[in-house]
């Protein structure tokens, strides 16, 4: 537990506890250099690590919030840790949840349209990136002193990396009333589609004062939501509804995208016209796509693994995150960048597995290349991904077997076997 005025790593005094969950607490807090207030989200490695799957979470959230920089997305500092604690540093944002806002009541048009138009810029960029962020509701939407909303807690976000094969995302979370129809299904769903249908959720309960799909019983409320049984209040306006049934289209196929949401007039109403410019600059800066730039290999019609910025950035030795859950256990993999073509690299590792006398499997989707040694000898796994056109990334990892027998085949035979196709090693 965290006293009140006890100072954190000699940066940041501690001050009162603004709220708690299952493993974190959350404390206001001061800066000692530049006095600024901060939150402090304060989480207990102990009990996570005895939940599966959260430390995956929490290095997730930490992946995602810091790769996004919005004025509509709460800010993440910097992350620390102890051998007990991780602490996460966050912008601190003084107006309370917009639930609070909604729970004595509907809201003027305009100020829940001033609120959604936030909201929908800064989900439009977190997918632009790549993010997706799966429980948006009001009670994870916060306002800041001037009126201004902020989207928090990204702990159920998922990533381009999360999706399967088929390109969909398989884990069922968010709250159930704000949740999408193919969520429920749990046969797949695109993450993106079903962000936009908890922004028409939140849409409705800003507007009218109370949730569009209401059940005791949590099975009827789910048939509602499969079939987007709702009612409009006689007070809506012509063109929020028309919005709105766009939005809560149950089929995520014709669903309408953030993009054209923005492009309503409904939703364009109010806005100043610097604002509509520095938000099309805004997504115009995003440069890094989420969806493969060029064929690896044209004549075999395949593509390798295009990276989007979040998968870049967790490549890198600097983003490393694993230090806060392990404890000092050396990760066996390594990196080198290539300027051949994907086929070529592959086709080199092929190569020298067989060199070695090892057992090769070429996966035909993606880039994938597999060795595995005699007996109880080291498993190898590479990966070929695609940086930029003729610039890629190879990982290559222990996935089996003895590890000093794994680094030394690496350090003695496969790295010099591969100096004619390595510009670099990481």
């Amino acid at each position: 537990m965290e006293k009140k005025g006890s100072v954190l790593m000699l940066r940041y005094e501690i001050g009162k506890l603004l709220g708690q969950g299952t493993f974190a607490k959350v404390y206001h807090a001061r800066n000692l250099t530049s006095g600024d207030g901060v939150a402090i989200k304060v989480i207990d490695k102990d009990r996570l690590l005895k939940v599966g799957g959260m430390s995956d979470q929490i290095k997730r959230e930490i992946s995602v919030m810091r790769l996004l920089s919005h004025p509509n997305i709460v800010e993440l500092h910097e992350v620390m840790a102890t051998k007990s604690k991780i602490y996460f540093v966050l912008e601190h944002v003084k107006g309370g949840e917009l639930f609070d806002q909604v729970s004595t009541g509907k809201l003027k048009e305009g100020v829940a349209r001033k609120y959604f138009q936030q909201l929908v810029h800064a989900l439009h960029y977190c997918h632009s990136l790549g993010v997706c962020h799966r429980d948006l509701k009001p009670e994870n939407l916060l306002l800041d002193e001037h009126g201004n909303l902020k989207v928090s807690d990204f702990g159920l976000s998922a990533l381009a990396d999360s999706r399967r094969l088929d390109g969909l995302l398989h884990t069922t979370c968010g709250t159930p009333a704000y949740v999408a129809p193919e969520v429920i299904s749990r046969q797949g769903y695109d993450g993106f589609k079903a962000d936009v249908w908890s922004c028409g959720v939140i849409l409705f309960v800003l507007l009218a004062g109370y949730l569009p799909f209401r059940d005791s019983n949590l099975i009827d409320l789910y048939k509602k939501i499969g079939k987007a049984e709702f009612k409009f209040p006689n007070w809506f306006a012509p063109g929020a509804k028309r919005l709105l049934k766009r939005i809560l289209d149950p089929n995520p196929n014709t669903r309408i995208s953030t993009e054209k949401i923005m492009q309503s007039s409904w939703f364009r109403k109010g806005l100043e016209e610097e604002r509509d410019v520095a938000a099309d600059a805004e997504t115009q800066e995003v440069v890094v796509d989420t969806e493969p730039i060029m064929d690896c290999d044209k004549a075999k019609k395949q593509q390798c693994i295009n990276l989007n910025a979040f998968e870049i950035i967790s490549l890198s030795t600097g983003f490393d995150l694993s230090g806060l859950f392990e404890k000092g256990e050396e990760k066996e993999e390594m990196r080198f960048t290539s300027n051949r073509e994907a086929s070529e690299i592959t086709e080199k590792l092929v190569e020298v597995g067989r060199e070695l006398k090892m057992k090769v499997t070429k996966e035909l989707q993606g880039w994938r290349v597999k060795m595995e040694g005699k007996k109880a000898g080291p498993r190898v796994e590479a990966e070929v991904f695609e940086i930029a056109p003729s610039f890629h990334m190879v990982v290559m990892r222990k996935s089996g077997g003895d590890t000093a027998e794994y680094k030394r085949l690496m350090k003695e035979t496969i790295r010099p076997a591969l100096m004619d196709i390595v510009l670099a090693w990481h």
